[in-house]
């Protein structure tokens, strides 16, 4: 991973041509580019930690203070990480990166961190967007980054029960390469699979892009093992229990704030052997809203379900060049004809037997050709499956222009959805205009549920002047995460706390009486307070 933005140099492919003219356009984005500095230009202090402390931590664990190391563990992928690291300033670096050769490494540097006070900050593979590996010092002695990478293997393949016992480093491309050579897969593709760790998706109740089929993560999760400087805390694989409250919904989305997950025993299933992506059109965003709704009521919802309001269908298409030249005025035509003309696009796919598929297919077809939705075919869904995971290196690109480009989640129940949809939207248009930077928004559904369903929102602005991006930033966060609030959602899906919303985490977590429970679980199996500090608690 680049230290200073996503993926590798050989992997991070080339902006849209159409993205430049547009947002130069529509936000009055200029040509200047604004590249990161050197890596030997990043401000960096000096190892807190004295060499008694580091040879100590040699005896149990791969030890590294190189700068490459410190810098590349200071932050995750956030936009105000990726402002700052640009720049050549981490909000603080970790002392030392600290990586146990296997579990009883991880205990043991727990322990020796507790016995000295420093802050150990859990890292997997490091793409956080919420502040949730940013180091605190207030306090402690030093900071060291656990990178749990040695700890990447596939233990065991329970082939009649349907799970698969792992180590919490490994990642998701490793993983499902390791399941598919037993012909399993577990079926978890966040847009960060290709470098998020099993153990971080864990940590942070991560939702995969197929999670509406294939379940989210914590869904998956039968059994879990973690080292706490209290000591092992095992909670076996069980189909179900009924002995006490289930202490696995403590660990997952815990953040590294309980403990260091170092094993998880997950439902899996056999590979797939046919797959089928589409996209379609429907006239209105509230129409899209009601076909997903009754198709997840129904008990017959894609796997992928993916709907697109107005404006991110727009900005969307426009990038990808469907709306060009001859290719333009054929799709407008085609759509204009089926009364969907200027509509929201809907990605669906299923994965399964061929058979299951066209029956699903069916049905799913149905209920949009219902809303008014006019197919697009299956090289249009293929075209979104193919792009999956660009998301994050468009995002570098724009960065390199001048743009602010950033991502924010919640969920809610149908009835709320449209309100909810507005509230945030609105929010975030007013506070970036009122600061002379008007904004693209869009929104997305992306995980149905029978209750309700999330809402992502993706925003894209000229970016502030160097040295005032990240204010602009949070001055549209807090004004979104504010009327998330307001609006009766949760202040995250699937990003999970860290930092960046734990002052308004205290509603989900049930008011001061639910703050107070889970302080005092963090007291039990932390007492002096080493893991992850400033994470998830407000």
């Amino acid at each position: 991973m680049r230290w200073w933005g996503w993926g590798t140099d050989d992997a991070a492919g080339v902006l849209p041509p159409a993205a430049l003219p547009l947002l130069r356009e529509e936000l009055g984005v200029g040509g200047e580019v604004r590249g990161p500095v050197a890596l030997d230009e990043v401000a960096l202090a000096p190892v807190a930690l004295g060499e008694p402390v580091l040879d100590r931590l040699r005896a149990l664990a791969g030890v590294r203070t190189d700068r490459q190391a410190r810098v590349l563990h200071a932050a995750g992928k956030g936009y105000v990480d990726l402002v700052r690291l640009r720049a050549g300033r981490p909000d603080g670096a970790p002392d030392a990166v600290v990586t146990p050769a296997d579990p009883d490494g991880v205990a043991a540097v727990l322990a020796l961190c507790a016995a000295e006070r420093l802050a150990v900050v859990p890292f997997g593979g490091g793409t956080s967007v919420v502040g949730g590996l940013t180091p605190v010092r207030e306090g402690f002695g030093g900071v060291v980054s656990l990178d749990l990478a040695s700890l990447d293997a596939l233990l065991r393949v329970d082939e009649r029960s349907g799970t698969a016992t792992v180590q919490a480093g490994v990642q998701g491309p490793e993983l499902e390469r390791l399941l598919g050579a037993r012909g399993h897969t577990l079926g978890h593709f966040p847009q960060s699979f290709e470098y998020v760790s099993i153990g971080g998706c864990v940590a942070t109740r991560s939702a995969g892009q197929a999670s509406t089929g294939m379940g989210r993560i914590d869904a998956l999760v039968t059994g879990l093992r973690c080292a706490t400087p209290s000591g092992a805390w095992d909670l076996a694989a069980r189909p179900a229990s009924a002995a006490g409250p289930d202490l696995r919904e403590l660990l997952m989305g815990s953040e590294g704030t309980l403990g260091v997950i170092t094993e998880a025993t997950l439902r899996v299933r056999p590979v797939p052997a046919s797959d089928r992506y589409e996209a379609w059109m429907v006239p209105s965003f509230a129409a899209g809203v009601e076909a997903l709704r009754e198709l997840e009521q129904a008990g017959a919802a894609p796997d992928v379900a993916r709907l697109s309001d107005a404006d991110e269908t727009r900005f969307s298409l426009a990038l990808s060049g469907a709306t060009d030249g001859t290719k333009g005025d054929l799709l407008g035509r085609y759509l204009g004809a089926r009364g969907v003309e200027g509509g929201c696009l809907v990605v669906v796919g299923w994965l399964g037997d061929p058979d299951a598929i066209s029956r699903r297919r069916e049905r799913a077809g149905a209920a949009l050709r219902r809303a008014g939705g006019a197919g697009l075919g299956a090289a249009a869904g293929r075209s979104w499956e193919h792009g999956r995971y660009h998301g994050p290196y468009l995002r570098d690109h724009l960065l390199d222009h001048g743009v602010m480009a950033e991502t924010l989640e919640t969920a809610t129940t149908w009835e709320n959805a449209f309100a909810l949809h507005a509230a945030v939207a609105d929010a975030l248009r007013g506070a970036l205009q009122a600061r002379g930077t008007p904004a693209l928004v869009g929104c997305h559904v992306s995980h149905l549920y029978p209750t309700g369903a999330s809402l992502y929102f993706t925003v894209v602005a000229a970016a502030a002047p160097p040295g005032a991006e990240i204010e602009q930033w949070l001055a549209a966060k807090q004004a979104a995460s504010d009327a998330i609030v307001a609006a009766g959602g949760t202040i995250t899906h699937h990003h999970a706390v860290g930092t960046v919303h734990r002052q308004h985490v205290e509603p989900d977590l049930g008011g001061p009486v639910g703050v107070a429970m889970l302080r005092s679980v963090k007291a039990a199996v932390d007492p002096t307070g080493v893991l992850n500090p400033g994470k998830l608690l407000p």
